[in-house]
């Protein structure tokens, strides 16, 4: 499971002036707040009356990405952003509100592979036929409706235009959020892998990895740096005592491309400049996906984003670890003379 914060929107779908959407989605936020937070998930309240839709208004297909319109491409953005969603909607005649439907209409790839949980509210059926009718539109764009919801029938619930307290209603919110937060931790992979290049194994893909992914690295660096330090009889490996907060640093710094499988992160290469040379570093493969040639994968990587102007690429590895020395000579580098005997340079002309 990823350790990222997950952004979840509360979606206020009525436009209707003086409609109960506002008083139930902040009957919603504060009941799951405390249980968010514990969750390491972020609630964002978006309101589709301040947001302000007109009727779908764009020349080009939602599915081409392409976006006219000021509107669209602020709405696009949220949508993006988010890793699930939370649909606070009445229900009128039978179905969603054609705001509800509209805002879907707009977008297309930036739902893919989102959770989405309902909190409806209405009369006779507590608007769970306006949930059913949504559920019919959200899996067609790929999102992936929750079976816990909340339904809320005003007669039993509200009490001067505010919902009553209870208690049974509140547990039921933190339940639908529980399941949001679970569906979009394992749908995460399935986010990433629609906007990243594939990878050399099934289910696998690369992208660049950035200071959040401190945690997954130091579990990374860990697992492999180990076994040098067992190979080379010494522990004194920098990649075995950074702190998270020495990690995050170096992210910022270095161009790091991770390796990534069913969303865990299998392996890793850092690249940056200096000077004439371009510097290779951190090259990484988990243990149990060694053999497979994902090593060499991430060097031919490293070595394509050399910029121009560059004359050689530079790397070190333990002067004891005789598979990663082989890969590298295999590949044209060279040793360098060095003093320290516990590490060799190497290098390879461009």
């Amino acid at each position: 499971m990823s350790t990222k914060l997950l952004r979840i929107v509360v979606l206020v779908c009525t436009t209707r002036p003086g409609a109960l959407g506002p008083e139930v989605a902040r009957w919603l936020t504060e009941a799951v707040s405390p249980r968010a937070a514990q969750l390491g998930a972020e609630l964002v309240p978006v309101s589709l009356a301040e947001l302000g839709l007109p009727f779908l208004d764009e020349e080009e297909h939602p599915s081409s990405g392409v976006y006219r319109q000021e509107h669209t491409r602020r709405w696009s953005s949220i949508v993006d952003a988010a890793d699930g969603f939370i649909a606070v909607t009445p229900e009128y005649n039978y179905g969603m509100p054609a705001t509800l439907k509209n805002a879907l209409d707009y977008l297309g790839r930036e739902w893919a592979w989102k959770p989405m949980g309902f909190v409806s509210y209405g009369n006779t059926s507590a608007g769970t036929r306006s949930v059913q009718h949504a559920k019919q539109v959200v899996t067609t764009l790929r999102l992936v409706p929750l079976g816990a919801t909340v339904a809320i029938r005003i007669g039993d619930a509200v009490r001067d235009g505010r919902l009553r307290p209870d208690p049974a209603r509140d547990a039921a919110a933190v339940g639908v959020l529980d399941e949001l937060v679970r569906l979009a931790h394992a749908l995460r992979p399935m986010r990433e892998r629609s906007g990243a290049t594939p990878g050399p194994l099934p289910g696998s893909y690369l992208r660049r990895l950035t200071p959040e992914d401190a945690p997954e690295v130091t579990v990374l660096q860990r697992c492999c740096w180990m076994d040098e330090a067992i190979v080379n009889e010494t522990t004194a490996i920098p990649a075995l005592h950074e702190s998270l907060e020495d990690i995050r640093a170096w992210l910022a710094g270095w161009h790091t491309t991770g390796l990534l499988l069913d969303g865990r992160l299998v392996g890793m290469v850092r690249t940056r400049r200096d000077g004439d040379d371009w510097h290779v570093g951190r090259l990484a493969v988990a243990p149990d996906l060694r053999g497979h040639g994902l090593g060499r994968r991430l060097l031919h990587i490293a070595e394509a984003a050399a910029e121009p102007g560059c004359r050689r690429i530079l790397l070190t590895t333990g002067a004891r670890s005789e598979r990663n020395l082989a890969l590298y000579r295999s590949e044209g580098y060279r040793e360098l003379v060095g003093t320290d005997a516990t590490v060799i340079d190497l290098a390879k002309e461009l």
